[in-house]
């Protein structure tokens, strides 16, 4: 016999929200979660490669960064997409501020962006920067 436990409406949690993605990762039979850390980098990744309009009930989610390609690397583009990343990063992920975002020509590949991202995590106050390799295809 089953037990259920009724939940009361307008019922809150005390404490901190938590951030997703808190993806499992199966491991010998186990089920782990990422650091902090790993799921910041995962939600940022999924942040810029998701167009406004794709996830349901959220229709403005996403940076769509994929918007810019074949788009001439030009400053004034490098430019948009900086705005675009500091903007979205720190409307939708609010483990982190964003200290700082820079755009810059890639010297490998003239037709890619190089993104660099500076953050805090707020809870550990550490600060982190990471770097994404966007490809216009122009």
């Amino acid at each position: 016999m089953t037990q259920t436990i009724p939940i009361k409406k307008n019922k809150t949690i005390p404490g901190s929200p938590l951030g997703w993605p808190l993806l499992p990762v199966p491991d010998k039979g186990t089920l782990s979660y990422p650091t902090l850390e790993d799921s910041i980098k995962q939600s940022i990744r999924i942040i810029l490669l998701t167009r406004p309009g794709e996830q349901l009930m959220r229709p403005r989610f996403g940076a769509g960064l994929s918007n810019f390609l074949h788009l001439p690397n030009t400053l004034e583009t490098r430019r948009q997409i900086q705005e675009t990343v500091f903007n979205d990063l720190g409307r939708w992920e609010h483990r982190m501020v964003v200290l700082r975002v820079e755009v810059w020509e890639d010297e490998e590949t003239p037709e890619a962006v190089r993104i660099e991202i500076a953050y805090k995590i707020r809870r550990t106050r550490e600060q982190v920067t990471t770097t994404v390799k966007l490809n216009l295809g122009s």
